[in-house]
């Protein structure tokens, strides 16, 4: 598709958003920002609440596509993860839906299979049809994305590119992330092209950079165009000697999920 030019980027102020806010410019965008906090620095952005339609509306009127970060993106209440994550979401389709918008890009996790066992040894990477296995509340919520996101393709004829997110930020804070990071730079590649493929219906990829440790299959995304430059390991010797490896036998090392498969979920993870 040609590339879209304006782009309402929900959770704007948030860790993601202000990386991404800072980054998908470069690509040629124009971006409308949308948080439920105040942007400092951005007096254009709008502030609104997922839960507030009519601003929603507003703001999706005249974009030539989404990139949808706003929600909860730790666990937390059911109660919290239903109206920011599940209604939020739902919300934001219909203004989609209403205004004529027909890309969407949401942010989805890997906590929608985070339950999945983390490969060892010789094991294959992860594909991106293994069974949705959710490690909490918040993973169940993108599940949830994902499903609305099918269902508004099916009968509305919105794309959706559906990135399972591993964990972005400048560097990795844990042994774990070495096989889940994705740089910020691939970050942004991943959702230029996520906004520019020719896909047709609902596409659900892996979101990470090309980690040496990778547990996941890339190929989706690299079918999108992705292009992924970076790569954990350059951190791995620094982690490794703080933290040690991951012991399988540990509950918070045995799953995609990480801490979130336990019970509490723990941090960091």
């Amino acid at each position: 598709m040609p590339t879209p030019r304006t782009i309402l980027l929900t959770g704007a102020a948030g860790g993601l958003g202000t990386l991404m806010r800072g980054l998908l410019p470069s690509y040629g965008y124009r971006l409308r920002l949308l948080d439920m906090l105040p942007i400092e620095g951005e007096p254009g952005a709008i502030t609104a609440d997922l839960a507030d339609r009519d601003a929603l509306r507003a703001a999706v009127r005249g974009v030539d596509a989404i990139v949808h970060l706003a929600g909860i993106s730790l666990e937390a209440g059911f109660d919290k993860i239903l109206k920011a994550n599940i209604e939020g979401t739902y919300n934001l389709y219909e203004a989609a839906r209403e205004e004529g918008v027909r890309r969407i890009v949401f942010a989805s996790s890997n906590h929608a299979v985070g339950f999945t066992p983390r490969p060892q040894g010789d094991d294959p990477l992860i594909p991106i049809d293994t069974p949705r296995r959710p490690d909490t509340y918040y993973g169940l919520s993108k599940c949830f994305g994902e499903d609305l996101a099918q269902l508004y393709a099916d009968r509305h004829g919105i794309d959706t590119v559906s990135v399972r997110i591993g964990s972005c930020f400048p560097e990795p804070s844990t042994v774990r992330m070495l096989s889940v990071w994705m740089s910020p730079a691939d970050g942004a590649r991943l959702f230029h092209a996520a906004l520019t493929a020719e896909v047709s219906g609902h596409t659900v990829v892996y979101g990470s950079s090309a980690n040496t440790r990778l547990w996941w299959d890339l190929g989706p995304a690299r079918a999108l165009g992705y292009q992924p430059q970076d790569d954990s390991e350059v951190f791995a010797a620094r982690l490794i000697a703080e933290q040690g490896e991951l012991d399988p036998a540990n509950p918070a090392h045995a799953n995609l999920g990480g801490a979130f498969c336990t019970e509490p979920p723990i941090w960091p993870y």
